[in-house]
């Protein structure tokens, strides 16, 4: 380490040093303008510790090295999230602590924390949210793990808290969609908002990127490769949620013949130009409007998607067959709708009756026989 006075004399300091970066090579560093001795060395021994992935570091220090090494490589409404949730829910508690002190125990108080908290209307938080919360800073542990030779990631050792999938989920029945639908007609951009939600269980970001050169009224199908977000003001159009999430959807013939109608209405409309100017907020306030107005339950937006797939589910079609349509895991599907799936426990007993029987006759037949053989 080298720490000097800079002599040009302004009274501030400099630090200059070597260092070997992560390709091997060892590079002269240089910088200028520390108003003290003290900074200087501060600002050398974290980037020193930033480079090396110093494991001596706070976990404050060290999640800027994540940022560093996973910001660019997610969806960025899935940084902000992210990182909002570390630096509200995480760096308070934990934040001062070094990376190689944070312990077991340190996750058990610091989860009987977070589980304690209660919102701005005095709620706890969701179990589902709990869960989210113990694994973004699992994730980050995992990365010092995998990358800087963190030995253990203890809240993966601690277990997580909360629950994946909450126990119970809202969808409206078909009659209840059609009275909300019918309460909402008036608004035409909300209409067809909603019928693509209901109808093809889309999410409402793929929703909202949808754009006139998706549709083929041809085939019918509508291609989901684009999710749009609103962070900080500012609109973003990011791949979708998942790889599974990219897919083409085949629209039930009334509902292309309503959209080629909607997207005819529209003046000079480019194959690139967004077919909805609705916000999310807008989609929620509608959602609002329309469940009073028709008297059904309120279920929140996201909840027409768990509508469609308990649809599909009534109609017969299997977890595979509904997870491609809605772009996920078939496995994902079987767990978190297990419970709106035709018991098969009976139609499972009586095949596993009908083989037994099926060997019992066997065994009968052959009884048979060696007693034919021993009167001979």
């Amino acid at each position: 380490m080298g720490v000097y006075r800079d002599e040009s004399g302004n009274g501030t300091w400099y630090c200059k040093f070597s260092y070997t970066n992560w390709q091997g090579k060892k590079i002269n560093k240089k910088k200028r303008g520390f108003p003290t001795k003290k900074k200087a060395l501060e600002w050398e021994q974290n980037f020193l510790n930033e480079q090396a992935g110093s494991l001596d570091m706070t976990f404050e220090e060290f999640f800027e090295v994540y940022k560093r090494d996973k910001a660019s490589r997610i969806r960025i409404n899935t940084w902000q999230t992210k990182e909002s949730i570390i630096k509200d829910k995480v760096i308070p508690y934990i934040g001062k602590l070094k990376m190689n002190e944070i312990t077991k125990v340190t996750i058990i108080q610091w989860q009987n924390i977070i589980m304690n908290m209660v919102d701005d209307g005095g709620r706890h938080y969701s179990p589902t949210y709990l869960r989210t919360i113990h694994a973004q800073l699992s994730s980050v542990l995992n990365h010092a793990c995998k990358y800087y030779n963190l030995q253990h990631n203890v809240a993966r050792q601690v277990g997580t808290m909360g629950e994946k999938e909450a126990k119970e989920m809202d969808f409206w029945t078909q009659e209840e969609f059609e009275s909300f639908i019918e309460a909402i007609k008036d608004k035409p951009e909300s209409y067809y908002a909603f019928e693509l939600l209901y109808w093809c269980g889309l999410r409402m970001g793929e929703l909202l990127a949808l754009t006139k050169e998706k549709f083929n009224f041809i085939n019918n199908t509508i291609r989901i490769d684009q999710s749009y977000q609103r962070i900080k003001g500012k609109d973003y159009i990011t791949e979708p949620k998942t790889k599974k999430s990219i897919r083409t959807v085949v629209m039930p013939d009334f509902l292309a013949e309503d959209l080629k109608i909607y997207l005819d209405s529209f003046y000079k409309l480019n194959d690139k130009d967004l077919i909805f100017s609705i916000s999310k907020s807008t989609l929620h306030r509608e959602m609002d409007r329309g469940s009073r107005k028709s008297g059904v339950k309120r279920i929140r937006v996201h909840d027409l998607r768990h509508s469609h797939v308990s649809l599909l589910i009534d109609l017969g079609y299997s977890a595979i067959a509904i997870a491609e349509r809605v772009g996920h895991e078939s496995i994902d599907i079987t767990y978190r709708y297990a419970h709106l799936f035709p018991t098969k426990q009976i139609e499972m007993a009586d095949s596993l009756n009908n083989l037994r029987k099926t060997t019992d006759n066997d065994w009968d037949k052959l009884l048979e026989g060696d007693k034919d053989d021993q009167d001979i």
